[in-house]
């Protein structure tokens, strides 16, 4: 039976070849968690930041050496890795083929992001992700889903994990803490970066803004030097803004954004509203509104916009994968939250309506997240 395709339905694939990819795919899930396990211990070891050091692609004996590792256990890691892509063999001989004809390993696009340090690294995010703490939640997924239907306010499954929910637990350890601001500042770098480059007229006529939950000021820090006629107030917890990056342009604030939101032309808030559930939200908002004019001050909103009965087969590849992230961080938000959310369209007009922002505009960007302008008149 030969499969049909017709513009605009889904693609039928013919039941025994659907069943023999599946009994592939299964081993996906059952070992999914490689991925992450090994791109951390590739980060642990500092393996792209030693090719990166090295200035040339190195030897599996120069890599061991340098890393001070067993080279077989290495060269089992490394194989791994570059089959997924992240580094890239080169053969020193091409003309030989022989499984103990000596590469070299090389960096590549993938593998310059899990460098240590750097703008573009996103080396700190999967290291929070894969820690202990944030790890722990994710067994009591199932447990999450069953007892919500009976008790809206049972306790995360990071709560249950961890004695504590992710905010207290941060505030309690401050080694955890700081790798959640540095996992952000991450995010922000990339985030941020994107924002300057597709919609950089957001920030048009703007003399104060305050980034609410803005960590320890990474984001600030980018969009006051991409606009230095902007003064930025850098507005988080007490313990957070401690430790924030000292910048010029950039005030920072302790304080509860639940309470009060220090007063600026436009309030900023990347990826802090899919922590909480929507009465929070509609809070939060409210405080923005108080704190911005009336009569031309805004919201500037970073967040995911989760779209449903999307039949578009014509759309990009990279489009699709990202907005599949968002349904990744869905999962992470009933993993590590009491009841955060990424929201759909649906669900943002409604939280916005309830704030007083009935007049709003959303706007994509090269990232998972899009750009949400909120106005309160």
């Amino acid at each position: 039976m030969a499969a049909e395709t017709h513009k605009d339905e889904l693609i039928w694939i013919p039941k025994e070849d659907e069943e023999e990819r599946a009994r592939v795919d299964i081993y996906k899930y059952i070992f999914g968690f490689v991925e992450m396990a090994v791109v951390k211990c590739a980060i642990e070891l500092g393996i792209a930041d030693a090719i990166e050091s090295h200035g040339r692609p190195m030897s599996l004996l120069e890599l061991s050496s340098a890393l001070g590792c067993a080279a077989p256990a290495l060269l089992r890691i490394m194989r791994f890795l570059t089959n997924r892509k992240l580094f890239k063999e080169i053969r020193i001989n091409e003309n030989i083929q022989d499984s103990e004809q000596p590469s070299l390993y090389a960096q590549t696009a993938l593998s310059r992001l899990i460098l240590r340090s750097g703008e573009k690294s996103m080396a700190t995010f999967v290291l929070m992700e894969s820690s202990p703490p944030m790890l722990a939640p994710w067994h009591g997924l199932s447990a999450r889903v069953k007892t919500e239907v009976d008790d809206s306010s049972a306790p995360s499954p990071f709560e249950v994990a961890n004695g504590k929910d992710v905010w207290s637990y941060a505030a309690a350890n401050p080694g955890h803490s700081q790798l959640i601001n540095e996992a952000m500042a991450c995010n922000a770098r990339v985030t941020v970066a994107a924002i300057l480059d597709g919609c950089l007229d957001v920030f048009d006529g703007i003399g104060t803004i305050v980034d609410v939950g803005g960590g320890n000021g990474t984001a600030l820090r980018m969009l006051v030097s991409a606009c230095p006629w902007i003064r930025g107030i850098n507005f988080d917890l007490p313990h957070v803004v401690s430790v924030a990056l000292k910048s010029e342009g950039v005030e920072h604030v302790g304080g509860d954004m639940f309470k009060f939101v220090p007063k600026a032309d436009a309030a900023f808030l990347m990826s802090v509203l899919h922590d909480w559930e929507d009465d929070e939200c509609i809070q939060i908002l409210k405080k923005c509104r108080e704190a911005i004019p009336e009569n031309k001050g805004k919201v500037i909103m970073v967040e995911c916009v989760i779209e449903e009965n999307n039949n578009n087969v014509e759309e990009k590849h990279e489009e699709l994968e990202l907005k599949d992230v968002g349904l990744f961080l869905d999962m992470v938000m009933i993993a590590h939250t009491n009841k955060g959310k990424e929201r759909t369209l649906e669900d943002w007009a409604y939280v916005l309506a309830q704030a007083g922002f009935n007049r709003y505009n959303i706007r994509a960007i090269n990232a998972i997240y899009s750009i949400i302008e909120a106005f309160p008149n």
